[in-house]
């Protein structure tokens, strides 16, 4: 499983959450990004010699100085499961042979223009700056320039 779909699946759920410098933090995941950020709720945070507690009303902290999480067995299964499920649905990403671009009408690879016209670098037309696109700015069959 991997670990940005673990945090989104434990969003609302108590956690613990310990830094690189010894310091945790426990609260409730209120949001996570792909970078690892989180913010918490309703925190409690210890100091690194354990013996210092502070209670705090919401917390960010961000990804890189975070050495793990602890998350609830009960989650993990449930994030577990429900990965499960969206296999057996067919939810994944791609559409077979590359599984991404247009590629040839009806296949789905990479490559090619997509269905219905021309895409990318080269499309060309009147006023068009570039060698293989158009005329140029300003060249032969450029017509007038329009604002």
């Amino acid at each position: 499983m991997l670990p940005l779909a673990l945090l989104s699946a434990a969003q609302g759920k108590p956690m613990l959450v310990e830094l690189k410098n010894g310091v945790t933090f426990n609260g409730h995941l209120v949001d996570c990004d792909n970078f690892m950020n989180v913010t918490l709720r309703e925190v409690y945070q210890t100091s690194a010699d354990g013996e210092r507690f502070w209670k705090m009303k919401e917390m960010f902290i961000k990804g890189n100085v975070i050495k793990y999480f602890r998350i609830a067995d009960a989650i993990l299964d449930q994030a577990a499961e429900e990965q499960e499920k969206n296999r057996a649905l067919g939810r994944q990403r791609g559409g077979g042979r590359g599984g991404r671009g247009g590629g040839m009408p009806g296949r789905g690879g990479r490559g090619g223009p997509p269905r219905g016209g021309q895409a990318g670098r080269g499309r060309g037309g009147p006023g068009m700056r570039g060698a293989r696109g158009g005329a140029g700015a300003g060249g032969p069959g450029a017509g007038p320039r329009q604002a």
